[in-house]
């Protein structure tokens, strides 16, 4: 008997199962979920929102990308207040050429530029560049970095970002990252996704932001 074997016969012991009732118990699952696959067949493409307090929405954004280019799709990347520095996903995702458009647009954080009707600017114009990608059918993923933020600021209003989302096609998914996504962007998403912080290192032990985990 390997050490797998007597792993599993000691985790089914802590469940209180045997190993028939183990294997009666997963086939159960097994024909559960072939039912549930097999009456989800529609495919459409999504509006993905990624918000709340929590460290992750744009990291779990990118791995998103990255499936999307390893399955050969090509993709663009807006980023919103971020772009007072070059961004290391940027150089990261640097290898996949024109299969991937990256705009870093914003002035940095607010506190940072302090000049309100230059951070509008800025954001109205990496909008008009996202809703290029979004209504170009050619991209088959959008990331709108970090534009919750902007809406939230009011650098942009939910009625814009609305109106150019109904102009992406069918296939396409645009993702939309940043705390604080409006109810109205909240209600036509289709997966939204809410990062909650539990513990932060910055807030109780006073750990700086560190390369490769806060940029």
């Amino acid at each position: 008997m390997t050490d797998l074997d007597q792993t599993a016969i000691a985790l089914n012991e802590v469940a209180g199962l045997s190993d028939e009732q183990h294997r009666a118990k997963m086939l159960r699952r097994k024909q559960v979920q072939e039912q549930r696959l097999a009456s989800r067949d529609l495919e459409k493409g999504l509006v993905i929102v990624h918000t709340g307090d929590g460290k992750g929405k744009t990291t779990a954004a990118l791995g998103m990308v990255l499936r999307s280019l390893g399955h050969g799709y090509r993709v663009a990347i807006v980023q919103f207040i971020k772009g007072a520095w070059e961004p290391a996903e940027k150089a990261a995702f640097s290898v996949w050429g024109d299969r991937l458009e990256f705009h870093a647009m914003g002035d940095g954080f607010t506190w940072e530029t302090q000049d309100r009707q230059r951070d509008i600017q800025s954001a109205q114009t990496a909008w008009q560049t996202a809703l290029s990608y979004i209504r170009n059918p050619d991209f088959r993923l959008v990331l709108l970095d970090e534009v919750n933020v902007a809406l939230k600021l009011g650098y942009l209003s939910p009625e814009q970002i609305l109106a150019g989302l109904t102009e992406k096609p069918d296939d396409s998914h645009v993702i939309l990252t940043g705390r604080g996504a409006p109810a109205a962007i909240v209600e036509v998403a289709d997966l939204v996704t809410e990062m909650k912080l539990v513990k932060h290192p910055f807030r109780e032990q006073g750990v700086k932001a560190q390369a490769g985990i806060e940029f």
